[in-house]
């Protein structure tokens, strides 16, 4: 398994959210933005110093810090 953060460096640049670690108003808040269980993400880029990131998930993008994502584990898809 790999964060959302490390995405990028997967071929297809695809992956299915496993969960949101924390139980804090920022896991929250990402659930909020539709990061839950079992949603497709696509990583789209970043921005150029490299945070956030741009992701593609339920048919819209979301941009969101390197350190939100590295709370979001994801299964890659290859």
């Amino acid at each position: 398994m790999r964060t959302l953060d490390e995405l990028k460096r997967v071929a297809s640049r695809q992956a299915r959210v496993v969960e949101v670690l924390g139980d804090d108003e920022i896991a929250l808040r990402l659930l909020e933005m539709g990061l839950t269980p079992g949603v497709e993400v696509t990583f789209v880029g970043t921005a150029p110093l490299g945070d956030p990131l741009e992701l593609e998930l339920r048919g819209y993008r979301l941009s969101v810090r390197k350190r939100e994502a590295e709370r979001i584990v994801v299964d890659p898809l290859e």
